[in-house]
C-alpha cells in the first residue's frame, strides 16, 4: 500500500482494524495472533509488509505535523463503533 498522506494513513489503519486487528502504531505486525487459533495473523512477508507500511505512517503523520497515536485511536474507536462509548481523544 502506497502511504503518502493522512488519507492513505487513515486507509491503511482501518483496514488492518476491520481485519480484525486490535492496531498499536508501536506494535510489530509479526506478533499479532489470532485468538480462535493460536496463529499468527500475518504471514511472515505480509507482516514485513504491514510494517513498512507502518513506517511511512510514522513519515506522513510527522510530516504533517499530526500525532499518529490520536489519530490511529480516532480512527479504532470509529471503526469498532466504540466511539459511541468513549469520549474521542483531542
Amino acid at each position: 500500500m502506497r502511504i503518502e498522506n493522512l488519507d492513505d494513513v487513515a486507509e491503511f489503519a482501518g483496514t488492518v482494524i476491520r481485519n480484525g486487528v486490535n492496531l498499536h502504531p508501536d506494535d510489530d505486525f509479526r506478533n499479532y495472533v489470532n485468538i480462535e487459533t493460536g496463529q499468527p495473523t500475518y504471514t511472515e512477508e505480509e507482516a514485513s509488509a504491514y510494517n513498512r507500511d507502518m513506517v511511512n505512517a510514522f513519515r506522513v503523520c510527522d510530516k504533517c505535523g499530526v500525532d499518529i497515536y490520536g489519530f490511529m485511536q480516532k480512527i479504532f474507536l470509529v471503526e469498532t463503533g466504540l466511539d459511541r462509548l468513549i469520549p474521542m481523544p483531542d
